[in-house]
């Protein structure tokens, strides 16, 4: 496939009900009673709160591929992507059966249903689920598990979302779509199965530098067996981490749902065409490391009072996520008050020698919160889309 026949089919089969960032099942479901006419829909379990978690098998093919989405309930971006994958599958003029002839998927789109709700990283009980792949004290961690081990997957795909923070290598490039070939011991030893991985990866990024050169990154992969990807890599199960991050002023992350797609549909039709062995998995040592180089904003050059008093500084800010009436919205908070010359940001004010204050005409301090600032007499907003 190439490039411009996978965008092609995203702007064609694009899940339209789903946008934006706060995905729950509420917003799924109808999608799934679809999608049961065709296919096998299932509830396979339940989360602490006793909201059903659902699993999707399309396909029929020899080689098995399970995915899951939201692991972190504000992690939604792959969930998104799921859905475009599947409306695409699932048309006759995608040309795309031999996908589902090669190989069978059992797709989990939210697997904390809790968090999703909620808008956290942690199910209703504050566990980070990615964190709990050993001790399973968790119904959606026993879940995960139980199917795992029930469906017996060739590959796992495991998918995430990141924060703003992250650069490709130490770049002024985000990474838009990160990737990590899990370790499976503590020498993070390259195995043949993630060898494998690094083979899949290696295909994707390939195909990523067309429409998002420089952008692509990979995680360190520092070993910790409480983690999923890692448990499944251990058992010797090629294990994908999938990694939605930010392109410039996608903080709906839409944008970043087609480069998660493209990603995806290329691997699936890698997986499907190949005999992936992992010979060819030194294209993932290709890939930059991900570095923490980015704020939101950064406004250059501030002229500031008290302990700043003397030396121009720059202010760092970072933009939280608050769930308000069913939607998200992002709040700039002051990070950092410093010297900012190794950062990049993904919006950058030059307050050229001139005071920066609050709304209220106050010395501007660490922790404030606003969507404004004072510069020049001037009321500037931190964050507009």
């Amino acid at each position: 496939m190439n490039v411009e026949d996978i965008k092609s089919l995203f702007l064609k089969h694009k899940e339209s009900s789903l946008n934006h960032r706060y995905i729950t099942n509420n917003n799924i479901e109808p999608l799934l009673k679809k999608l049961d006419k065709s296919l096998s829909v299932n509830t396979i379990g339940k989360s602490v709160l006793g909201n059903p978690i659902y699993s999707i098998n399309v396909g029929s093919g020899n080689k098995k591929i399970l995915m899951w989405s939201q692991m972190h309930g504000n992690e939604s971006t792959t969930t998104k992507a799921i859905f475009d994958i599947l409306n695409t599958l699932l048309s006759k003029d995608s040309n795309l059966d031999f996908i589902l002839q090669a190989c069978t998927l059992c797709i989990i789109p939210i697997l904390n249903p809790d968090g999703a709700i909620a808008y956290t990283r942690v199910n209703a009980k504050n566990v980070d689920l990615n964190r709990d792949a050993q001790h399973l004290s968790q119904p959606e961690s026993k879940v995960i598990k139980s199917v795992f081990d029930e469906f017996k997957p060739h590959f796992c795909y495991n998918l995430h979302g990141q924060r703003t923070i992250f650069s490709a290598g130490k770049t002024n490039k985000p990474a838009t779509v990160s990737f990590l070939a899990p370790a499976q011991d503590k020498d993070c030893t390259i195995t043949s199965n993630r060898k494998i991985a690094m083979e899949v990866i290696g295909i994707m990024n390939t195909m990523l530098q067309n429409v998002i050169p420089n952008q692509v990154g990979v995680y360190d992969d520092a070993f910790n067996l409480n983690c999923v990807g890692d448990t499944f890599q251990s058992a010797n199960v090629p294990t994908i981490l999938f990694e939605a991050g930010h392109f410039y002023n996608d903080y709906a992350r839409d944008k970043t749902r087609e480069y998660i797609y493209i990603s995806m549909l290329e691997s699936l039709n890698y997986i499907s065409n190949n005999i992936v062995d992992g010979s060819l998995y030194k294209a993932y040592f290709d890939i930059p490391e991900n570095e923490k180089c980015f704020f939101d904003v950064v406004i250059r050059n501030a002229k500031l009072g008290g302990k700043y008093e003397g030396e121009l500084q720059d202010i760092g800010v970072m933009y939280h996520e608050t769930l308000k009436n069913n939607k998200i919205e992002f709040v700039p908070k002051v990070e950092k008050i410093e010297k900012l010359d190794a950062f990049f940001a993904h919006k950058t004010l030059n307050a050229n020698g001139f005071n920066v204050y609050d709304v209220k005409g106050n010395e501007l301090q660490l922790g404030y919160e606003n969507d404004f600032v004072m510069m020049n007499n001037e009321k500037i907003a931190l964050f507009e889309q």
